[in-house]
């Protein structure tokens, strides 16, 4: 791999060179591999075959819990949190111990792997939210909680700069993986003011199917404002909110 220099960028074949762009820059490779059909009958490549189809169930898990928090991922996730999620789905099928090599998911994993994932590498929760917070799922009763008790959102909360104001948002996803389908609920406060004064307790509660037999999913997240001439603008798009799996109950 090698990256083009100069004014004029190439996209595209030339010979056996091929010219492309990525989020590092404008790239230029050597055409080259093996043969697709190769890969897909030849003996030899049996291990490369198994990890195509286990990283390829990883990639379409990923999809669908992107799917079922996009409303809080609008405005909190990194361009390469797609394929962050992507890898860590991987380990999590690779955890599974009931099915062969090539056949292992995510159901008979450890979904519990993606305990602490952030969606925004550049605003972790972890080193954002400070406030004391307790997150429960209750897979009988089909809860999915998170509770805050009062903070003084000046000195709990790792602002941005330009910060006035902001919102805690939290969802509860159960996810059928095998599927690709989901039930989600979320909730969110309202817009609250950056300063010393102290909130009121938080408190979340987010329905799911009672006595699911699928992995269960809790995001909490914060958003960042700022107040201009009475309105509330997203801070910088979004660019620093963090949200993150806090509790994840897999079977």
């Amino acid at each position: 791999m090698a990256r083009q220099k100069g004014i004029i960028k190439l996209k595209g074949t030339i010979g056996d060179i091929t010219f492309y762009k990525t989020k590092d820059g404008h790239l230029a490779r050597e055409k080259g591999g093996i043969d697709a059909s190769r890969i897909a009958s030849d003996p030899a490549f049996q291990r490369t075959r198994e990890n195509g189809s286990e990283f390829g169930r990883a990639g379409k898990a990923g999809k669908t819990l992107r799917t079922a928090l996009r409303t809080l991922l609008l405005n909190s996730a990194d361009g390469r949190m797609v394929s962050r999620l992507t890898q860590t789905m991987v380990k999590v099928i690779q955890a599974d111990l009931t099915n062969e090599r090539g056949l292992r998911n995510v159901i008979d994993g450890e979904a519990e792997l993606l305990a602490g994932f952030d969606f925004n590498i550049r605003g972790k929760l972890g080193t954002t939210l400070f406030a004391p917070f307790v997150g429960t799922i209750d897979r009988v009763a089909g809860e999915i909680s998170v509770d805050l008790v009062s903070f003084v959102p000046a000195n709990m909360i790792a602002a941005p700069g330009g910060t006035t104001h902001f919102k805690i948002s939290s969802a509860g996803a159960e996810i059928d993986f095998e599927a690709e389908t989901f039930v989600v609920s979320s909730s969110e406060t309202g817009i609250l003011p950056w300063d010393s004064a102290p909130t009121v307790a938080i408190n979340q509660l987010n329905a799911v199917t009672p006595n699911s037999v699928s992995p269960l999913f809790l995001a909490l997240g914060v958003e960042f404002y700022q107040e201009v001439n009475g309105r509330m603008y997203p801070l910088k798009n979004g660019a620093y909110n963090p949200l993150s799996l806090v509790q994840v109950s897999g079977l």
